[in-house]
C-alpha cells in the first residue's frame, strides 16, 4: 500500500505566488489545496486534515493572524505565515498568536522547501515522542507543566501563557538549573530555524515572568545570565 501523500493547504490571493508556492510543493510530491482568502482557509482547516498550512498574512477581509485565531482552539496544525513584512515586532506577533515561522516575500524555492521540511519533521518528532510515551509532566520549584494539554499550572492556579510562552517555560524547565543560551532557547522552544534576532527570546522571557508574577509565581525563578542566556531556578 502506498504512502498517504503530505497534505498542504497554501492560502494567499496572489496567484503567482499560490502558483509558484503549489508547483514546487508538488513537485516534492505533497498534495496541495489551495485558498485565496481567510474565511475559505478557517472553513477548509476546520474541515479537512491537514499536515501543513502555508499562510498569508495580508487577506482581504480576514487576515492570516486572525485566521490562526480562530483555528488554534481546534488544532494543532502548523503554521508557516509568509508576509511582505519583514520587521521584528511582526515575526513576534505571527509566533505569539500560534504561528509555527515566518517565512518574508520575496523567497526562494529552496528556503521555502527548507521551512516546509523543518516544520513537517518536527511535528513528526513530535508525535513520535508521544507515542514512546516521552514525559509530558514537569513540576519544579512549585510550577507545574502539563505538555500533552500543554497546561501551566501553580498550586490550584491555571497561568494563562501564549503557546510561544508555553513552549518557553518548557524548554526552561525540562532544563531546570541549566544555562540555555539565546539560540538553544530558539531552538528547543520552537524547534525554529528561524532568521529571527535572537532578541525576540529576550522579549518572550519578559512576558513570562510578567505572566508567572501576575500567578503569583516568583519572576525570578527564571534567572538572568549575562553574556550567554537564562536558567530556571530550582528552588
Amino acid at each position: 500500500m502506498s504512502a498517504v501523500p503530505t497534505r498542504v493547504l497554501v492560502v494567499d490571493d496572489e496567484p503567482s505566488i499560490t502558483e509558484f508556492v503549489s508547483y514546487n510543493l508538488k513537485k516534492e510530491g505533497y498534495d496541495v489545496q489551495i485558498a485565496a482568502d481567510g474565511a475559505t482557509a478557517v472553513e477548509l482547516i476546520l474541515e479537512n486534515q491537514f499536515d501543513l498550512v502555508v499562510l498569508d498574512v495580508m487577506l482581504p477581509n480576514m487576515d492570516g493572524y486572525e485566521v490562526v485565531r480562530r483555528i488554534r482552539s481546534s488544532t494543532t496544525v502548523p503554521v508557516l505565515f509568509l508576509s511582505a513584512r519583514d520587521t521584528e515586532l511582526d515575526k513576534v506577533v505571527g509566533l505569539e498568536i500560534g504561528g509555527d515561522d515566518y517565512l518574508a516575500k520575496p523567497f526562494g524555492v529552496r528556503e521555502l522547501l527548507a521551512r516546509v521540511k523543518a516544520l513537517l519533521r518536527r511535528t513528526s518528532q513530535q508525535e513520535s515522542d508521544a507515542e514512546k510515551g516521552f514525559e509530558e509532566i514537569i513540576e519544579v520549584s512549585g510550577v507545574h507543566i502539563d505538555e500533552g494539554t500543554h497546561v501551566a499550572s501553580h498550586g490550584d492556579d491555571i497561568i494563562d501563557l501564549t503557546p510561544r510562552e508555553f513552549e518557553l517555560l518548557a524548554a526552561l524547565m525540562r532544563h531546570a538549573g541549566k544555562v540555555l543560551s539565546r539560540d538553544q532557547l530558539l531552538r528547543d522552544a520552537w524547534g525554529w530555524e528561524y532568521l529571527v534576532e535572537t532578541k525576540t527570546v529576550d522579549t518572550h522571557v519578559k512576558r513570562l515572568r510578567d505572566k508567572l508574577e501576575a500567578a503569583k509565581v516568583d519572576p525570578g525563578l527564571i534567572e538572568t545570565v549575562r553574556g550567554y542566556g537564562y536558567r530556571f531556578k530550582v528552588s
